[in-house]
C-alpha cells in the first residue's frame, strides 16, 4: 500500500499545506470502473457540528490484550500517528478475555512513554457495563449496567488511573440505560466536565428517540449535550438510517461507525472461507446466509480493482452525517490496509450498485414506510 505525503507530525497529525486540497475521483467506462486516486489519505474533520477535530478513520483498540498483543498494540499506535490518525476509541470493559480494563492499562502504558503522545490524542472511552477487576470486591453498582451518577463518578476515575492521564476527551455512554432518570446522569458528567476530567459527553448505541431525548434533557440544563453517536453501521445493516441518522444530523451530532466491515463478513469472506484464512461455525453460517450478496459485492470489489474492507470503508465515508468509522486492526498491516479507503471516492454508479446489492431500509422514517 502506498501511503502518501510523507510522515505527518505525531502532534498535530496533519498532512502538507500542499496535500491538503487534493481529491479522489472515480468514473464508469463502458466496460469496468476505474478509480482514480490522489495524495491525501487520512483528513481531521469536525465532530459533527463541534470545534473539536478527529482523523476521518478512528483507531479502534477493542483488540488490544487479548487478540494483540501489547508490543504490537504500542506499534499499531504509533502507527497511527505517523498516518495522522489521532482519534482512539477504547472502553473500561475492554480486554474481557484477560480481564476488564486491560485494554485501558495497555494504552496508558504507551501514553507513558511521552514524547508527546497524549496530547497527539483525541482520547475516548466508555461506561455502562460491568467491569470486574481481580483487585476489587464486588459491588453492585461496578458489576451491574447503569448511567448512574455514582458509576459514572467511580467508573471515570477506574479509567483515568488506568490510562494514565488527567483527563478523557470523549466520554461515551455504552448504551441507553432507561430506568436511570436524566437529571442524575447529566450531573454526573456535568460534575466531571467542571473537574476538568472529561471534555465531551457521547452515546453509543442509542435509538434516535434516546439521542433526541438526550439532547433536549441536556438543553433543559444548558449543557452542550452529546456530541457523537457510536452505532453499529455498515452496507449490511443499515437500520441506523432510519431513525438515528436524521437524529444526529438534526442535533449537529458525528456519527462513529462500529463494526464496519460486519465483522469480517464485508472483508473478503468468500475468499477467506475457500483458502481457511478465516473459520467459526458462526462465520461459516452467516456467509452461507449472505453468501449471494456477497458474490455479487466481492465481484464488484474485483471490477473495481480494490480490496471488499477497502470498498466497505469508503462507502461509510461517503455518508456526510460520518465522522469516522472505526478500523479494528490486529497488526500494522491491516492499520496500513485501511487507510486505503481514505484515498479512493466511489462513483454515483458505484454507489448505486451497492445500493442494489444491499438495499437499506427504504430511507429515512416515517418516509420509509409510510409517506
Amino acid at each position: 500500500m502506498r501511503i502518501f505525503g510523507g510522515s505527518p507530525s505525531p502532534i498535530t497529525g496533519f498532512f502538507p499545506e500542499e496535500l491538503r486540497d487534493r481529491r479522489f475521483f472515480s468514473k464508469k467506462t463502458e466496460n469496468a470502473f476505474v478509480m482514480q486516486e490522489n495524495d491525501m489519505a487520512i483528513e481531521h474533520k469536525r465532530l459533527g457540528k463541534h470545534g473539536v477535530f478527529v482523523s476521518n478513520l478512528c483507531l479502534g483498540t477493542m483488540n488490544f490484550g487479548w487478540h494483540t498483543p501489547e508490543e504490537e498494540s504500542f506499534r499499531i499506535m504509533d502507527r497511527a500517528l505517523e498516518l495522522g490518525i489521532n482519534f482512539f476509541d477504547t472502553a473500561d470493559v475492554y480486554g474481557w478475555a484477560v480481564e476488564h480494563g486491560l485494554t485501558e492499562e495497555i494504552i496508558g502504558r504507551w501514553f507513558a512513554q511521552g514524547n508527546g503522545r497524549r496530547d497527539a490524542v483525541v482520547l475516548a472511552t466508555k461506561v455502562y457495563n460491568p467491569v470486574t477487576r481481580k483487585v476489587n470486591k464486588p459491588e453492585p453498582n461496578s458489576d451491574g449496567r447503569n448511567l448512574s451518577a455514582m458509576k459514572i463518578k467511580k467508573h471515570c476515575e477506574g479509567s483515568l488511573k488506568r490510562l494514565q492521564t488527567e483527563w478523557i476527551d470523549l466520554y461515551q455512554m455504552h448504551h441507553i440505560d432507561r430506568d436511570c432518570p436524566w437529571d442524575e446522569t447529566w450531573q454526573g458528567f456535568d460534575s466531571l466536565v467542571k473537574q476538568g476530567k472529561i471534555v465531551y459527553v457521547g452515546s453509543s448505541n442509542f435509538a434516535g428517540w434516546d439521542i433526541a431525548t438526550a439532547c433536549q434533557e441536556a438543553s433543559k440544563r444548558n449543557l452542550m449535550g452529546l456530541v457523537s453517536e457510536q452505532s453499529i453501521y455498515h452496507l449490511n445493516n443499515r437500520m441506523v438510517e432510519l431513525e438515528v441518522i436524521p437524529a444526529c444530523r438534526h442535533y449537529g451530532l458525528g456519527l462513529i461507525p462500529w463494526s464496519p466491515l460486519a465483522g469480517g463478513l464485508l472483508g473478503g469472506a468468500l475468499k477467506k472461507l475457500e483458502t481457511g484464512r478465516r473459520k467459526g461455525e458462526q462465520f461459516e453460517k452467516d456467509v452461507q446466509k449472505h453468501r449471494p450478496k456477497l458474490e455479487q459485492y466481492e465481484a464488484l470489489c474485483k471490477e473495481l480493482g480494490e480490496a471488499p474492507a477497502t470498498v466497505a470503508l469508503a462507502w461509510l465515508l461517503h455518508n456526510p452525517v460520518v465522522t469516522a468509522p472505526i478500523i479494528g486492526p490486529r497488526t500494522v498491516e491491516q492499520l496500513n490496509d485501511a487507510v486505503r479507503a481514505t484515498e479512493i471516492t466511489l462513483s454515483a454508479d458505484v454507489l448505486k450498485t451497492l445500493d442494489e446489492i444491499f438495499p437499506g431500509p427504504g430511507g429515512e422514517a416515517p418516509m420509509a414506510y409510510a409517506w
